[in-house]
This record gives C-alpha cells, structure tokens and sequence, in this order.
C-alpha cells in the first residue's frame, strides 16, 4: 500500500471532511491539531532565523525525503488554511511539537516510547539534535486557549521546552540515575531554532521541564510500562 494511501490521503481527507462538516454545521471555530513537522523541515530557510509560524516545510523536500507523515501534517495544514479562506471559516491551528505526559489511555503513542527508549538505553548512539518537548496537558490548554481567545489566528507552534538531546539524557539521569541511558552521540549542526512566541503572546503558560518529566515518568512506572529503578 502507497504513502498516500496509507497516512497522506486519510491526513488531507479527513481534515477537510471535518472542516466541510464545520461549515455546513455553522460552527464559529475550528482548532486543528497540526505538528510542529509541518514547521521544521525547510533546508532552505534562512540558515540562524527563527523558525516561526510563517515557516512552512517543504513539501517537496518531503517527498524526496520519504518523509511521508511530515509530508501529511504539512499538506493537512495547508489544506486547512485554505480551505477557511475560501470558505470564510475561522480556522486556527496548533502544531505541538514531541507531546510527553501522563497518558489518559493504555496504549503506548509514539512520543512516549521515544522517551521511554531514551530512559532503557535501547540506542547506544544518537545525533545530538534540538528536542522540542511540550506536556500534553499544555497542549490541552493551548487549544482551549486559542478556541477562546478572540485574537488567535492562523497557526500557532506548541513547544515548551528546547534543549539538545545530550542536555535531556542528563537531566533525566539528574532526576533517574539509576537507568541505562544512551552514552554516545554524534554532533550535529543544528540551522535554527524553534519558538512559540505568538501562543506564549496570547496568554500560554506551560510546566516545568522538570514537571513534565517526572509525571511522565510516574505514569509509564505505574502503568508497568517502565521498571522502577
């Protein structure tokens, strides 16, 4: 089965299903959950600038890149953009970047499992590259925040903390020593940055890294998904 098939078509699809829904249903505002993979992947953008909301990834870049779920979120986004302008739908969307924290169900996502790997050590190397972490209870009232908030427009990045992976692996070792962690990691150049500036103008606040951190770890401890060291 083809990446289109398979996440790219259900991703652009299904968004636009719910927004012609919105429309004929007269609702007032659509939040849509983007990613913050819509935003990053852009080799050509310019090399120290600060990746912002008017930062696109480069769909093509994407394709070539076999990069089909960054691909997804990125065409999804758009899709839903244009579709409020010319459909006159106020449309607002949120792109959380890696959401960690306490899980409301018993099946392990994605996001926690890449922490969960980091904790038990599973690679033994790593790029040593930019980590954007966001709480999901953040994400949570982020999107009530610009469901509510009269100003909020357009798209808003979601990433509460950023840090190099090598800079995670020892706070987690500061708080967890007795875990097996990933001890090598190959340096990297990183070409910018990412910030949330607009949602954090609105009024966003969001946990510490060290909060975070700790309810994710209590929650994958107590559900039997990771040992107590």
């Amino acid at each position: 089965m083809s990446a289109n098939v398979e996440v790219i078509a259900p991703a652009v699809g299904g968004t636009v299903n719910v927004l012609k829904a919105s429309s004929e249903a007269k609702v007032k505002r659509v939040v849509v959950v983007s990613s913050i993979v819509a935003v990053t992947v852009n080799p050509n953008w310019p090399r120290g600038k600060i990746k912002d909301e008017s930062c696109w990834s480069d769909a093509e870049h994407c394709r070539k890149s076999q990069d089909w779920y960054y691909l997804s979120k990125t065409l999804a986004e758009h899709e839903a953009l244009d579709y409020a302008e010319k459909h006159e739908l106020d449309v607002v969307t949120v792109g959380p970047s890696l959401v960690v924290g306490p899980l409301l169900h018993s099946t392990l996502n994605s996001s926690s499992l890449y922490l969960i790997n980091l904790i038990k050590g599973v690679r033994q190397t790593a790029e040593n590259r930019d980590i954007y972490l966001v709480d999901v209870r953040d994400v949570a009232d982020a999107l009530l925040l610009v469901y509510k908030e009269s100003k909020a427009a357009g798209r808003h990045i979601c990433a509460s903390h950023s840090l190099k992976l090598r800079d995670l692996v020892d706070v987690l070792k500061g708080l967890y020593p007795n875990y097996k962690y990933i001890e090598n990691f190959t340096e990297v150049e990183e070409s910018s940055v990412v910030r949330s500036e607009k949602l954090k103008n609105l009024g966003w606040n969001h946990r510490t890294l060290e909060e975070t951190l700790v309810d994710s770890i209590k929650y994958y401890q107590d559900a039997g998904l990771l040992q107590k060291a």
